[in-house]
């Protein structure tokens, strides 16, 4: 429960702190360069924008699926703290005037243009399937929290990884340290996740 607690103080403190950050990145080092867009920068923003989104929907199908406390305030703290960074990854994208998507593959920007066939819905590593979407709105109580916590491990990998990447590649100081806050948050929610597998008699996917 304190492990649940540090994560949901970290989600508020995010939240307060959303506003300046997005306005920030316009004035980021004093610089006026703004990112192309093709860069790094743009194109972590447009993909983990979309990576993000579909936290946020398993977050809210899962609350539905179950009574149990722990996993209600973890899927709560997914959904929020990953709905307002996409709202600010979005935001970026409209201050520099760059388009939303690309004609170019999901990570692109990192090389990695063809690591996700794009077949059913996973447009990016670690992204669930909508074949497996459609499971978890079809299963209740400690069924729905397993699953819900084997995709969310998935998903946080993959969104761990391409988080990594911009912290590597990107330029833009301000998006550079939210992608670094992203690693830490989400591998810390990785670990709190296998101990709620743990619990229920589970094991994260191989």
């Amino acid at each position: 429960m304190r492990q649940l607690g540090l994560v949901a103080g970290a989600a508020a403190v995010a939240l307060i702190a959303a506003g300046a950050i997005t306005y920030a990145v316009a004035e980021d080092g004093g610089s006026s360069t703004t990112p192309s867009a093709d860069s790094a920068d743009a194109g972590f923003a447009r993909d983990m924008a979309v990576h993000h989104q579909q936290a946020v929907e398993m977050s809210y199908i899962v609350r539905d699926r179950t009574q149990d406390e722990e996993v209600r305030r973890l899927a709560y703290d997914i959904a929020q703290t990953q709905a307002n960074q996409r709202g600010m990854l979005l935001g970026w994208l409209d201050l520099w005037g760059l388009p939303k998507v690309s004609s170019d593959p999901p990570m692109t920007w990192m090389g990695m243009g063809g690591m996700a066939s794009g077949e059913d819905g996973s447009l990016m590593p670690g992204m669930a399937t909508n074949t497996e979407l459609k499971r978890l709105g079809t299963l209740n109580g400690r069924k729905a929290e397993v699953f819900f916590l084997q995709l969310m491990t998935d998903h946080h990998k993959g969104g761990v990884h391409m988080a990594e990447g911009c912290v590597a590649k990107c330029t833009v100081g301000v998006e550079k340290r939210l992608a670094q806050g992203m690693v830490e948050a989400q591998e810390s929610e990785i670990q709190l996740m296998a101990d709620l597998l743990k619990a229920r008699h589970a094991a994260p996917r191989p």
